[in-house]
């Protein structure tokens, strides 16, 4: 099986890891792989293929902005990824994060339509199925079941300067993927599976699964800590862990800063993520940039005495699961994916948006003690989160679809 994925980046942060690592596995079951991306490392040019340019990424989101529309520019480059599709003559093509301005969505979706080229769409947001929007819980808006317009989101993440062109690309969509014919859908979660099926835009997708993203659980495993916590000066403190690749009030920074603000003595909260250090100063919050480096991440976590996910919007919540399999709790809201990530024994749920309760659950996990849920967070991870498992799935998967010939 020849199987060809494309992201937005390539072996950096949770998608471009999860992309090498299935590639990797397919790899050594024996099929051929390669990957299109347009950021991120490069060290098998033969099957690594890097999209367009940064000033045609630049461009890209400049007429993005402009026009309301994403993903309708990037032609050029489209082209050329297009005819490397061709000359690599994939089986099956694994669309994940196309939504970063480096790619024409119609030209790419009725390529594989033309083509019957099996095509797996991989949610790791919601955007395959909105009319413009990632996320759409905050704002309560369910207009992508029937016809988006008024879309409350257009001022966020794919931002539009002027224009509310929602219920044109929502129609484009629904067009587009239901000309597939070997259409398969994989949720990362049980929530946005569920949400998935409710979608118009796949209502003629072949399969429509949940296959969980999974971690490393050799390399993210409970350690000792005590030098790390040495060399951040952190030796007597009792620690809450937040991780985000970058930090914004939509990823629940607003939270964080309520909850630095209200420790006691004797704790810090230590933030690692790309965050505006101005809006950091003079906090209790001790800040580490966004990493790359796994082996370091993995410390941190198994460092960390409970970990708080401040977020209402996960549709998987990758750092979640990689600090329950360094044996740390977690805290997190009542909102899309985070409940179901949290097993019994391994932290503590609260009411959507509710900051103090949130709070108030990490001063008892921190009461209890961090070795009251260890084991326990660490078993959890190993039953759900293994990559052996879901990667596998993924095959499977993979394997059905291509048969439907």
């Amino acid at each position: 099986m020849r199987v060809l994925q494309i992201n937005a980046v390539n072996k950096i942060r949770s998608t471009g890891r999860n992309v090498s690592e299935l590639n990797d596995f397919l790899r050594k079951a024996g099929h051929t792989c390669a990957v299109a991306y347009s950021a991120g490392p490069s060290d098998l040019p033969e099957y690594e293929y890097h999209i367009g340019s940064k000033t045609d990424v630049k461009l890209h989101g400049l007429l993005s902005r402009v026009s309301g529309k994403q993903g309708y520019f990037s032609k050029n480059a489209t082209r050329k990824l297009l005819n490397f599709t061709g000359s690599f003559a994939p089986d099956i093509v694994v669309l994940n994060n196309l939504h970063a301005n480096y790619i024409h969505l119609p030209l790419l979706l009725r390529y594989l339509a033309e083509k019957d080229i099996a095509t797996v769409a991989v949610l790791h947001d919601c955007w395959f199925y909105t009319g413009h929007c990632c996320h759409y819980t905050a704002a309560g808006c369910c207009k992508w079941q029937e016809h988006c317009g008024g879309c409350p989101a257009r001022k966020q993440y794919n931002r539009s300067w002027f224009f509310d062109r929602s219920a044109d690309m929502l129609a484009d969509k629904k067009e587009l993927f239901g000309a597939i014919p070997r259409l398969g859908v994989v949720g990362v979660s049980d929530w946005l599976t569920g949400e998935a099926k409710k979608a118009p835009v796949f209502q003629n997708a072949k399969s429509i699964q949940r296959i969980y993203n999974w971690v490393d659980t050799d390399l993210f495993v409970p350690q000792d800590t005590a030098a790390l916590r040495e060399k951040l000066g952190l030796k007597d403190q009792k620690i809450l862990l937040c991780v985000a690749s970058a930090w914004s009030r939509e990823k629940g920074l607003d939270t964080v800063l309520q909850l630095a603000n209200g420790l006691p003595q004797g704790q810090r909260l230590l933030l690692v993520g790309n965050a505006p250090e101005e809006t950091l100063a003079g906090t209790n919050i001790q800040h580490i940039p966004a990493t790359d480096d796994v082996k370091a991440l993995a410390a941190l976590y198994a460092m960390a005495d409970v970990f708080v996910q401040p977020s209402l919007e996960e549709t998987f919540g990758k750092v979640t699961a990689e600090a329950l399999s360094c044996g740390t709790p977690v805290v997190c809201f009542d909102s899309t994916a985070n409940p179901e990530l949290v097993g019994e024994g391994c932290g503590t749920v609260v009411p959507a948006g509710d900051t103090d309760a949130l709070a108030a659950a990490a001063q008892t996990i921190l009461s209890d003690g961090k070795d009251a849920f260890c084991k326990t967070c660490r078993a959890f991870a190993l039953q759900n989160f293994r990559a052996e498992t879901s990667l596998q799935a993924y095959l499977q998967f993979f394997e059905t679809l291509c048969s439907m010939k």
